[in-house]
């Protein structure tokens, strides 16, 4: 039997190497044509030019190179890795708003731990707890337990809720959205304005919208009626309050400001019940800027909050080096936006 034997040159062995392991940084570099420190300043988010960011990217993407960040963590003791703390994403405030923080994240190369709570206080410090032991690198956090503890040492950015003053709070501009809903019902000749309410017993920034709205009509000399009930009273009430300012088929008020978009649908709902038309019989605005799934059409006529800037915001506050002087609130313009429950 003859042994056959391959002899290969130094080109070859290379080669087969390179197609058995994982590309590296100085693959990368070698295919973008750049220094190596280009690669490691694009991978870490230090400022480039935009055509060798491009290049790294391009480089990385057509060789199938994915950055270690087990390595990348121990030699900068971060984790990369950052949790958001929501009471849901059923709400599609609350899922738009996770989209535009893991997107901001991505776009940073950090992971993203979903946490919900389902308005639980107690899920709410448990979450905490656990992310903690996870050792994440933050915390981002929509939460309504006004006791919340969180490590002094660990970064921590709040939406919508002042935590503490060493705590950042972003925020959309919930008073002057309020006053935006009162100047567009005054536009449609209301007199009759009513304001309503449900949300938690723990105030907050989005409190700030019925004040905003009240401020308006105080300023005209008009009265403002207003209902505002707690999330364990449930929706019934105001179907009941709506039922008890009926007279002759019609409402006593003549335009309708609600705190949310999800209430606006329900009062919507109650409204067509007692034979009343929105927006023929009365103009109804909501808040939050909520749009369909399907059409991206907006549910109603609303105050549109700019989640993706909030997201933004939240995570730059959140991932920023100098911590010496982060703003205590960070107040994002809103805008309204007809949705079919006003007369445009």
């Amino acid at each position: 039997m003859k042994l056959l034997v391959k002899h290969f040159t130094n080109e070859e062995v290379n080669s087969m190497k390179q197609r058995d392991s994982a590309p590296t940084m100085k693959d990368v570099a070698r295919e973008a044509g750049v220094a190596l420190g280009t690669v490691s300043k694009v991978f870490n988010n230090i400022p480039v030019g935009e055509d060798y960011r491009r290049r790294v990217e391009q480089a990385a993407q057509k060789l199938g190179y994915q950055v270690n960040s087990y390595a990348r963590g121990l030699k900068t003791n971060r984790t990369f890795s950052v949790a958001l703390i929501l009471p849901n994403v059923t709400d599609p405030f609350f899922s738009t708003l996770a989209q535009g923080v893991y997107q901001s994240l991505a776009a940073r190369q950090y992971k993203m731990l979903l946490s919900l709570t389902a308005f639980d206080l107690e899920a709410e410090q448990r979450c905490i707890q656990m992310v903690q032991q996870n050792k994440v690198d933050g915390i981002i956090g929509l939460t309504y337990n006004p006791n919340l503890e969180v490590d002094p040492r660990l970064p921590y950015v709040s939406i919508d809720r002042t935590f503490s003053s060493s705590v950042p709070c972003v925020a959309s501009d919930n008073f002057g959205g309020g006053q935006l809903a009162a100047e567009k019902l005054l536009e449609l000749g209301c007199a009759h304005p009513l304001f309503l309410r449900i949300g938690s017993r723990v105030p907050g920034e989005s409190d700030k919208r019925g004040d905003g709205f009240e401020s308006v009509f105080r300023q005209r000399g008009i009265a403002c009626a207003a209902l505002r009930l707690n999330d364990e009273e449930g929706l019934a009430p105001f179907r009941d309050f709506l039922a008890g300012h009926m007279d002759g088929g019609k409402l006593a008020f003549d335009g309708i400001f609600c705190v949310t978009d999800t209430l606006a649908i329900h009062v919507r709902n109650f409204l067509e019940e007692l034979g009343l038309r929105v927006p023929e019989d009365v103009p109804l605005i909501g808040f939050d800027g909520t749009r369909h799934f399907a059409t991206g059409d907006f549910y109603c006529s609303t105050i549109v909050q700019p989640i993706g800037r909030l997201a933004e915001t939240s995570v730059d506050l959140l991932l920023r080096e100098d911590r010496s002087n982060l703003p205590s609130l960070v107040c994002l313009p809103v805008a309204y936006a007809p949705g079919g429950t006003t007369k445009e």
